[in-house]
């Protein structure tokens, strides 16, 4: 008994003798060790797997003629149930498709209007600014957005704006998302450029010692008109499409705002009052009157050059009075808009009437010495709002804007 038990011992070590399997990852080496027992019971585990196997297809075999037909109408149903699954699938397939086409042509339409703003925005930049009403009135969905400069004016610090897209979003809805991100990256563009084109505009305006701030407090209302009918409505196809609305409307704004200060700069009296070489004699300010020899009030700035010097306007506007005035002479007075006026007095000669429009450095007369004066000269005023202010000013603040379009 004990020889037959040493025996199977033996051919049970032989048939499962204790293996080892070894695994290196990472430089790192790994070894599994397999007992004979283990092994015994994954070999009687196959076997079973195999006996039944056998088993299965025996009964299969020689099963008799009633279990094939059953079986048959079986393998019919099981056939049936998958054609119907399919044609569920092709349907809600179908389905998904028109929803996705339906879906595309929406974002392409959108997209499509969302370009056409974005193209006339940039045509605006282009152009100094200057929006233009008609051009941003769409046959669909046009944008009702009046860009007025307090809206702009309540600027902070824009964070980088992020579709919220991961990995996952792939296909379509990730294409769209990067289209959003390309046009909220083009109107954060557009933005700075106006803001910075505007905080130009003010440093002119503050250089004159009139101000930015008595500027918006007096300035015409009114503005372009960015046409978003579905904007006055308050009805838009999405969220998404609100928020572009409303970003338009704010970047517009900046626009307005950079078109609105770049257009009284440009009408600005700033430009030299004489088309010769000059010298001023006499200051703004208080002074020594040189007829009563008292100290008195001067509202301007005395110009000497020589008889018949061209005299010429320091900006573009309106000829508001030509002719002669006590104290003044032969004089003309220019108004550039805005609540700003230039005065030239003591001419001896005036070559505008009231009513015409002058253009920066056209001649409005001659030098002399008519009205309250001692000698040839200009007798040079800035007036704003009804205030004079020192035009020593305004010509500072003029080398400073030409010498920037000479290196335009």
């Amino acid at each position: 008994m004990k020889k037959k038990t040493m025996k199977v011992r033996e051919l049970f070590s032989r048939l499962f003798p204790e293996r080892q399997i070894y695994h290196r990852s990472g430089g790192t080496v790994r070894y599994f060790t397999i007992s004979p027992s283990q092994q015994a019971v994954l070999a009687a585990a196959v076997a079973a797997a195999v006996g039944w196997s056998l088993f299965a297809t025996a009964n299969l075999v020689f099963l008799p003629k009633q279990t094939s037909v059953t079986g048959s109408q079986y393998e019919i149903d099981k056939y049936e149930r998958w054609v119907q699954e399919l044609r569920a699938r092709d349907a809600l397939s179908r389905s998904q498709l028109v929803e996705r086409t339906e879906a595309f042509q929406e974002a392409t339409v959108n997209f499509e209007r969302r370009h056409q703003t974005l193209e006339v925005l940039l045509t605006a930049l282009k152009n100094g600014g200057e929006l233009e009403a008609a051009a941003l009135r769409g046959d669909d969905a046009p944008l009702l957005v009046n860009a007025s400069i307090d809206e702009a004016d309540r600027r902070q610090s824009r964070p980088s704006e992020s579709s919220g897209t991961n990995a996952a979003d792939v296909g379509l809805r990730g294409q769209i998302g990067d289209i959003q991100e390309e046009q909220q990256a083009f109107l954060n563009e557009v933005e700075e450029i106006a803001v910075e084109r505007a905080e130009a505009a003010r440093g002119v305006l503050r250089l004159t010692a009139v101000g930015a701030n008595r500027i918006e407090n007096t300035r015409e209302m009114g503005g372009p008109l960015i046409e978003f009918a579905s904007l006055a409505r308050g009805e838009f196809d999405s969220p998404e499409e609100a928020a572009f609305a409303e970003r338009v409307a704010q970047v517009a704004a900046r626009m307005e705002e950079a078109r609105y200060y770049q257009e009284v700069v440009d009408n600005l009296p700033l430009a030299g009052p004489v088309g010769v070489p000059w010298r001023v004699t006499s200051n703004y300010g208080l002074r020594v009157d040189p007829f009563n020899k008292r100290p008195g009030w001067h509202n301007g700035i005395d110009i000497g050059a020589y008889w018949n010097a061209p005299i010429t306007a320091t900006g573009p506007g309106i000829v508001s009075f030509s002719g002669t005035k006590s104290g003044y002479g032969r004089i003309v007075e220019i108004d550039h808009g805005h609540g700003f006026k230039s005065r030239y007095g003591h001419m001896k000669r005036l070559n505008v009437k009231k009513g015409e429009s002058v253009a920066i450095g056209d001649v409005v007369g001659a030098m002399g010495s008519t009205g309250r004066s001692t000698g040839p000269h200009l007798h040079y005023e800035v007036w704003f709002n009804g205030k004079p202010y020192d035009p020593v000013d305004f010509l500072k603040a003029g080398k400073h804007v030409h010498e920037d379009q000479r290196q335009q």
